[in-house]
């Protein structure tokens, strides 16, 4: 056995008598690493990508192309590393949506924002209900840079009609930035909450999301009911 062996059998029975706690980031990285490259130290890897990337969860968010620029690592391993975000996004939005009846504005904030968690572009998403706020769907409607997203009027009305949705609440990111709307965003939102009130749906809210914070324009004096928002 190298002195590499007895490192990795270390930093695995750590894990699996304490969990992460307390762990560096570079020795979650390493840890990450054992699964996917069998053979090698990953520690000198770890420390490239944090060092290349700036932190840990910029090096879970970055794309498998740029993760495989890194001495060390190969698609396989960067494709687990990129596993890793987008497992943890899978479970947290399974874990929000086992609630299928969403009466209040917060129930349905905490139902949408783990839709965004580890995403590096603005996304846009619908979340539709019927008449007894019980959730029809909740579909991505738009994806666009990370300063400005494509929102097309025609999908989120398209969508919702599809879904034969009472009422809507829409829901997109500022990856980068604050969770509060911008005038280009309240802009959109008076041109959906028209289109769809010209359809007979209502547009209950448009929330903002950055990182775990969130700002609902609804709750910060935003009326959808007669378009008008203020």
């Amino acid at each position: 056995m190298s002195i590499h062996d007895g490192h990795r059998s270390r930093l695995k029975e750590r894990f699996q008598n304490q969990g992460l706690d307390g762990f560096t980031e570079v020795q979650v990285l390493e840890l990450a690493l054992f699964y996917c490259i069998p053979r090698k130290d990953t520690n000198p890897i770890a420390h490239a990508l944090l060092e290349h990337f700036g932190g840990l969860s910029q090096v879970l968010e970055a794309p498998v192309e740029e993760l495989k620029r890194i001495p060390g690592m190969g698609e396989s391993s960067a494709s687990f590393l990129h596993l890793i975000t987008e497992l943890g996004r899978y479970y947290m939005v399974h874990r929000s949506t086992q609630t299928s009846i969403l009466p209040t504005l917060e129930q349905c904030a905490e139902y949408l924002v783990p839709h965004f968690f580890g995403r590096r572009l603005e996304t846009v998403f619908l979340l539709c209900l019927d008449a007894k706020c019980k959730v029809l769907c909740c579909k991505e409607v738009g994806e666009g840079s990370v300063n400005s997203a494509g929102i097309s009027v025609r999908k989120i009305v398209e969508t919702a009609l599809g879904a034969n949705a009472s009422s809507v609440v829409l829901a997109h990111n500022h990856p980068s930035g604050v969770a509060l709307p911008s005038a280009e965003d309240i802009q959109t939102t008076r041109r959906i909450a028209m289109a769809l009130s010209a359809v007979e749906i209502t547009l209950a809210d448009h929330i903002v999301v950055a990182d775990d914070d969130y700002v609902s324009m609804a709750q910060s004096g935003v009326r959808f009911d007669d378009c008008l928002l203020i």
